[in-house]
């Protein structure tokens, strides 16, 4: 039976009954809409505020993927320059991940005098001799004259090589490019990898193989009367002056223990005073307000922020970020303690009350079991999350593995180092991520044990 067909008092009748089914307020009918037409007009309006059709236009893509490869790969770049008497001299930058004097395999001598550099096996390589170059990639060879004051593509430039007036470029795409000048050819041959991760040029051990060091660790000759092979080793690989591995693993527990103990500090302050900033707690309105507004500005004003005050106040080091964290998670802890406290159950409390019990017995035995494991697992959370933080305010000059993370960048150079570090810390954060939720499930009652019961 449909509504039409219903009397018209007991219409009536069912309308008072169910009034929010008859009589839908205006928020009621079209709230949904207006919300997805209020989300719609702000994205408009962000991306005109933003200007996000120019940026993503103009936004230079490339960089993306070229930093992406640096992180996972090294490039070794030699220098073909080509004397006035026909001969050809290799030369190679500064602290070449080859080492002083490198003799690369990828490097051959033509029968006539002239070189040929292996970029990526023989199908892209360069092949310079007296006057000219010969490109090979990509299944075309082109020859560029260098007998001229500038260089000269015989025939047409392919796609994959860019002419200008006194070089010539040619990309072979991941495998490294060539630039072709008159009186030298310089040519970036890239590998996947790290270059020197255990072993810099200056180890007696490098360039060596893993199985020979082996050896000579385990019962070789001393290469160092001081000192045995075994300590030599480690000592080359703590000192390392590619990568640096003793500094970036000290700055990393730098930055733990930086996390560690503003964590600590903020959670041992904030403590008592979440009892007297508790209204249930302590009945006084006017110390409840004070030490929640005072909660509130430590935790409004930014990490980042009291890392830059205190870094002009005490100078650049991990006491600056420790104490940022500090007054962060002190504001931060204290909120979430008092809120945990303004919501525990209180007949437990009143019950001990009764008894005529000291009020450090009430708050023992009918306050603190309900509270104590929320206040553990959201220290523990904010702990997880400050070692995180912790590398965000090294950056300016908090110390830490941060401060060498930014160094490495600025460089715009060491992009591989950049990788390491960025590892690292990942690797340190998924470790306290998952220590982190175990304490916290264990002392919520929430393991697997305790389920099973």
């Amino acid at each position: 039976m449909t509504l039409s067909m219903i009397h018209e008092s007991r219409r009536h009748e069912i309308e008072e009954r169910y009034p929010h089914y008859f009589k839908r307020s205006f928020r009621q009918r079209f709230g949904f809409a207006l919300v997805v037409a209020g989300t719609l007009l702000y994205g408009v309006y962000a991306m005109w505020f933003f200007d996000l059709p120019r940026l993503v236009a103009e936004a230079q893509w490339q960089r993306f993927g070229i930093y992406l490869t640096q992180w996972v790969s090294y490039d070794v770049q030699p220098e073909l320059r080509l004397k006035d008497d026909g001969s050809i001299e290799t030369r190679y930058p500064r602290f070449s991940v080859l080492g002083d004097d490198p003799h690369p395999d990828w490097i051959v001598t033509n029968p006539e005098g002239g070189l040929t550099v292996l970029v990526s096996g023989t199908s892209r390589s360069v092949a310079v001799s007296r006057g000219q170059a010969v490109v090979n990639a990509y299944g075309q060879s082109v020859t560029v004259d260098l007998s001229g004051e500038n260089p000269r593509v015989i025939g047409q430039a392919p796609p994959w090589m860019t002419v200008y007036d006194d070089n010539v470029l040619a990309s072979f795409g991941f495998s490294g490019d060539a630039s072709i000048s008159s009186d030298r050819v310089r040519v970036r041959k890239r590998f996947l990898g790290w270059a020197n991760f255990v072993f810099d040029t200056h180890s007696p051990f490098f360039g060596k193989p893993a199985g020979e060091v082996i050896s000579l660790i385990a019962s070789g000759p001393r290469l160092d009367p001081a000192q045995s092979n075994l300590s030599l080793a480690w000592d080359n690989i703590w000192y390392n002056n590619a990568w640096q591995h003793g500094d970036v693993w000290t700055k990393l527990f730098q930055t733990i223990v930086m996390a560690f103990l503003g964590t600590l500090l903020g959670a041992l302050v904030a403590f008592p005073l979440a009892f007297f900033a508790a209204r249930n707690i302590t009945p006084n309105r006017f110390l409840n307000q004070v030490l929640k507004r005072m909660f509130d500005f430590l935790r409004s004003v930014d990490m980042l922020i009291w890392a830059l005050f205190l870094t002009r106040a005490f100078g650049p080091g991990p006491l600056a970020g420790s104490g940022a964290i500090f007054l962060t998670e002190t504001g931060t802890l204290g909120k979430l303690y008092s809120e945990g406290l303004e919501n525990i159950d209180d007949k437990p409390r009143e019950g001990i009350k009764s008894t005529g019990a000291s009020t450090a017995l009430v708050h023992r035995y009918g306050v603190m079991p309900q509270i104590v494991p929320v206040m553990v697992s959201q220290t523990l959370y904010q702990w997880e999350s400050n070692v995180r933080g912790a590398t965000i305010i090294g950056a300016v000059g908090a110390g830490g593995i941060g401060l060498k993370l930014w160094e490495a960048m600025r460089t715009n150079s060491n992009w591989a180092n950049v990788g390491y570090m960025v590892l690292l810390i990942l690797l340190v954060v998924f470790i306290f991520d998952a220590a982190s939720n175990a304490l916290r499930h264990r002392l919520m009652g929430t393991n697997k044990a305790s389920m099973r019961h």
